[in-house]
């Protein structure tokens, strides 16, 4: 008997139709004559998923009793003793109720697949475990249901079930997934446009993750070196060159003609650091790639062919982007090129493309490598040449006889120095000069096959042969130092002004400069070491690399002091001399960058004692005309009763009065806030957090709304909170009584309260003129009213000062539309940890 297969609907969200496409894979299942059962499905109350589960067969359910409850299950034992082909089980991360045979029913289906049954079940992305903080941070609700990803990543068939946000939305709006009482709270909350888009590209990511992990295994296990990738990946070998812009929008092309064609450039480098390329283009080409939706990769390798196509196969590419050689036709003779390698030593996985440009076949101009001294083949061409030509040419001209006279085989030997000289420098021309010089004393000169000289004139020839090719061969090794020294110049000077352009740009990422340093230098790790002291220990004030940055400058390879604080430490190489003159601009520009990120700080603390001289002075003009309005009202009031020559009528008296108490307690109210914004702007505020009831703080904090201007809603089955209260009445009564304020005399304000996750939001909902989305943050700013508050309505600190209490209480206050018009206040509290244990979700009924 063997295992049986499973097959899951993993869905992006809540609400998309796994159930739905379940059932209907049933149906055809049934229909093609497959022993299938329902053995545990719940419909939720939605009638058309209700409709699908007639024609199936069900499974009884098993009752169990759970703290005066009973609650059904799936009956595991049912479904093994009526052994159907294929058994239908939703919700497989689901928690059973205790004394369930297993504690997770993803448990119960492991089970029916041992004993050979096959299974199709439910589930979605948020409940996968290893995405339980990343949807918690999405959503800011903990999933307290889930299943191991191995769990899902076994099952022989997972089914994407997907849905756009928008049509999601709408299935909800029209009560196809929640009770209509339930749809306001679910489309404000949970089910928000940007909680859905992310949890739809979670899991599309997790599904071409598993997809990229299948392929992998079947190639390991089938022994299949060939890449057979799923989507385009078109690996771009740039040079450096002015090629490489056209070669990846080329690539980009390429890669829009398939679905979701990925392009990947890469620079590969030898250990060469500065004089590898010009560091200016490779940045505008970066730049290009990236804004192209490409990835830019600097891989080292001396062999750039090998280390190309191991790149290129290491990603799993399918096809390479190579531009045409810009090499001369005569420069064939030293090798084929990169572009041709590749593409012969490709192989039938990937496809090379060679595509044409401006600059192909018209040089390079400087050479490529940049390096102090000439490279390997040129310099054994050199040696070559210098050393075997003289014998070669001595053959030849005893082959024909030779007779032509000194002079001439003079000329020739002369013609085979200069060209030892101009490809293997001085040293292989002075060899070749050494021994033309003797093969002429030797064989040309009279008397020949001997070493003396019987007529001066050739002694005199040899020896102004030998002088002529030495002066030839130093003017060519001259020429071709400065040759190099142009290039490194050149080179050197291109990395100055891509330095002085970040200067003028502003940049001010140190992190960004040290990776520059790093890869400009090809080195393992940079450093900027800094000391308060000539003689206080050194700190790191930031680093780049692989490797872990030094402690002190006496630990690296190279060091560059920036006066007597700073140093630039590197490990990885020591620098050439030439190459320090570069590093010190690198290591004056960090310090600068180092030094205007802490201005930088230095500005956002003055910038934030200015915004306290500005609530400074708001708080003078408060004090002159908020403060002074209730007070001329008390002063009038009193003056009026305290005069001898009227006689106040009962009624007039008790009027008089009561606008003395409503000054004193809008004074009372003025006074409080201000006191309460000035301990927030100095710091004084020390919340004393308890556990309190929401429905203990907020009838307090609504004592003084008038009847009928509010409407609350505050179950008493809420978790409790952990704040402080008297803070937290405050906070309350602030924005409760700014939404009667702004609510039509009439409409109540609506205070509700629920749990989401591990936070409890409490939200006040007015049906006021509301405010546009960009106002609704700054609403919160000390002294700021919105909506033509009249003179004497307050000075603008009740909300500035409900969000400072409830931030120092660990919590939120946010602002967002109330559905049909008006403003709704989301405070967000931290829930008080459960210390009883959890009981497991109840199914539906």
């Amino acid at each position: 008997m063997g295992r049986g297969r499973l097959r899951i609907y993993l869905g992006a969200a809540p609400g998309v139709g796994k159930t739905y496409a379940m059932l209907a894979e049933a149906h055809r299942r049934v229909e093609r004559g497959t022993d299938c059962v329902v053995a545990f499905v719940e419909h939720h109350g939605r009638p058309r998923t209700e409709a699908l589960l007639h024609g199936l067969e069900q499974v009884p359910r098993r009752e169990i009793a759970y703290r005066g409850g009973v609650f059904t299950e799936m009956d595991v034992d049912a479904v093994l003793a009526r052994r159907p082909a294929v058994a239908l089980v939703d919700e497989l991360p689901h928690t059973n109720i205790p004394g369930s045979r297993h504690p997770k029913r993803w448990q119960d289906v492991e089970e029916l697949l041992t004993a050979g049954i096959d299974v199709i079940s439910t589930a979605n992305i948020q409940h996968l475990e290893s995405l339980g903080d990343i949807v918690e941070s999405i959503t800011g609700v903990r999933q307290k249901e889930t299943v191991p990803d191995e769990v899902v990543r076994r099952a022989d068939q997972i089914e994407l079930v997907d849905m756009s946000p928008e049509a999601l939305r709408r299935r909800m709006a029209h009560g196809n997934v929640y009770r209509p009482d339930k749809v306001d709270a679910a489309l404000s909350r949970y089910f928000r446009p940007g909680n859905l888009t992310a949890l739809r590209e979670l899991a599309l990511l997790w599904v071409a993750d598993r997809v990229d992990a299948y392929l992998n295994r079947y190639r390991s296990e089938q022994e299949v070196s060939a890449i057979r990738g799923s989507r385009e990946r078109i690996v771009v070998g740039l040079t450096g060159g002015p090629e490489g812009q056209t070669l990846i929008r080329r690539s980009v092309r390429l890669a829009e003609k398939g679905a979701g064609g990925q392009v990947l450039a890469v620079y590969v480098s030898r250990s060469d650091g500065l004089a590898s390329a010009s560091p200016k283009e490779l940045a505008v080409q970066r730049s290009l790639v990236e804004s192209l939706g490409g990835t830019f990769h600097h891989v080292k390798g001396e062999d750039i062919p090998s280390a190309l196509l191991e790149f290129a196969r290491g990603v799993d590419a399918t096809q390479i982007v190579l531009g045409a050689s810009r090499r001369r036709s005569w420069q064939y003779v030293l090798g084929p090129g990169v572009s041709a390698t590749v593409a012969h030593e490709s192989g039938p996985d990937l496809d090379v493309h060679i595509v044409t440009h401006d600059a192909a076949g018209r040089g390079r101009g400087l050479p490529r490598r940049q390096r102090s001294r000439l490279g390997g083949p040129r310099l054994a061409a050199g040696w070559l040449v210098g050393v075997a030509g003289p014998l070669l040419l001595t053959l030849g001209l005893a082959s024909t006889g030779g007779g032509a006279g000194p002079a001439y085989e003079t000329q020739l030997f002369m013609a085979v120095t200069v060209a030892a000289a101009l490809l293997g420098g001085m040293w292989p021309a002075l060899t070749s000069a050494a021994v033309g010089s003797l093969l002429l004393n030797r064989y040309f000169t009279s008397p020949v096959h001997t070493w003396t000289f019987t007529d001066p004139g050739n002694a005199f020839t040899v020896l102004v042969f030998f002088a002529v090719a030495a002066a030839v061969a130093s003017v060519v090794g001259l020429a071709a130092r400065r040759t190099r020294q142009a290039a490194r110049l050149r080179a050197e000077s291109e990395t100055l002004s891509l330095l002085a352009g970040s200067v003028l740009r502003g940049d001010t990422s140190l992190e960004a400069l040290l990776e520059r340093v790093r890869e400009t230098f090809a080195m393992e790790s940079v450093a900027l070491l800094e000391r308060a002291g000539d003689a206080g220990p050194w700190t790191c004030a930031s680093g780049a690399g692989t490797a872990r940055p030094v402690a002190r400058p006496e630990d690296a390879d190279v060091d560059m002091p920036v006066g007597d604080r700073l140093t630039l430490a590197l490990t990885g190489r020591v620098l050439p001399a030439e190459d320090r003159r570069v590093l010190g601009a690198f290591a004056a520009q960090a310090a600068a960058v180092l030094e205007r990120r802490r201005l930088v700080g230095e500005a956002a603390e003055a910038r934030r004692l200015a915004e306290g001289n500005r609530i400074r002075t708001a708080l003078l003009a408060a004090v002159s005309h908020d403060l002074r309005t209730p007070l001329a009202g008390i002063k009038a009031a009193v003056t009026s009763l305290r005069a001898g020559d009227v006689e106040w009528s009962r009624e007039d008296r008790a009027e008089l009065l009561a606008g003395i108490e409503e000054g004193t307690d809008r004074l009372d109210h003025l006074v409080g806030n201000l006191l309460d914004m000035s301990r927030l702007q100095t710091g004084t505020v020390r919340p004393v957090l308890r556990e309190t009831g929401l429905d203990e703080v907020v009838p307090t904090a609504l004592g003084g709304v008038p009847e009928g201007g509010v409407v609350s809603d505050i179950p008493e089955t809420l978790p409790m909170v952990t704040v402080d209260q008297g803070l937290l009445e405050r906070a309350v009564a602030n924005i409760v009584g700014n939404a009667v304020r702004h609510t039509p005399s009439g409409t109540p304000v609506l205070v509700s309260a629920g749990a989401v996750g591990d936070r409890v939001e409490l939200r006040v909902a007015d049906r006021g003129p509301g405010l546009p989305d960009e106002a609704k943050d700054a609403a919160f700013d000390p002294f700021r009213r919105y909506g033509g508050a009249p003179p004497g309505a307050g000075a603008g600190l009740g909300l500035a000062v409900a969000r400072g209490f409830v931030e120092a209480m660990g919590g939120t206050v946010t602002a967002e539309d109330t559905p049909g018009g008006g403003l709704t206040v989301v405070i967000a509290l931290p829930r008080t940890p459960d210390r009883r244990p959890e009981r497991p979700a109840a199914p539906a009924a």
